[in-house]
């Protein structure tokens, strides 16, 4: 996300931006991070296969779900005082995702996103060499800035920056109501896929 923001705050190029996005899912991959919905159906697959329970499965999502939003939420409280050029640029791109709402144009791209998602999953899975899952990575992180789909998380921290540096034209009940409605569309594509 920081990368993103600087290179937007640099050149008002969103597209440009969306290039320098994959930075972090490169980092989420060498790291062994997860994304809320990044894994989202390893799980399953692996309670199908009888590892684990379902409440397990659910303290997992849940307890990631709040450690991406929690460390989303101090990443953008990071940025917005340390990177106070950043604030503007942040409350521009974090608009789009606060204020269409929850209609089918929002319900579909966060239906979108969890494919993409989804498939950068299977991508990353189908491989353990780590160039394969680096060209994923890039790829799939690529689609879902560049066409500005919806991820309950990605939204949520741009958002969170645009709302900490007091720029932003949209609310803190805006972020719930859309982050409510996008995270179930993608979790639920995410399972359909």
């Amino acid at each position: 996300m920081l990368a993103y923001l600087v290179v937007y705050h640099e050149t008002g190029q969103p597209l440009l931006a969306a290039a320098a996005f994959p930075i972090g899912f490169i980092a989420l991959l060498l790291a062994r991070s997860e994304l809320f919905t990044e894994n989202f159906l390893v799980p399953v697959t692996a309670r199908i296969a009888g590892r684990g329970s379902w409440p397990q499965r659910v303290r997992l999502w849940l307890v990631t779900l709040a450690a991406n939003l929690v460390g989303g939420l101090v990443m953008a409280g990071l940025i917005a005082v340390a990177l106070p050029d950043l604030r503007s640029g942040a409350a521009t791109l974090g608009h789009h995702y606060a204020t269409l709402g929850v209609s089918w144009r929002s319900l579909l791209l966060a239906v979108l996103a969890g494919i993409v998602i989804t498939l950068l999953t299977r991508m990353q899975h189908a491989s353990d060499d780590l160039g394969p899952k680096l060209v994923a990575g890039v790829a799939m992180s690529f689609a879902l800035v560049a066409a500005q789909l919806f991820h309950s998380v990605l939204d949520s921290i741009l958002m969170f920056t645009g709302l900490l540096g007091g720029q932003a034209a949209y609310t803190w009940s805006d972020w719930a109501q859309a982050w409510a409605g996008r995270s179930l569309a993608t979790s639920s594509a995410a399972s359909a896929w």
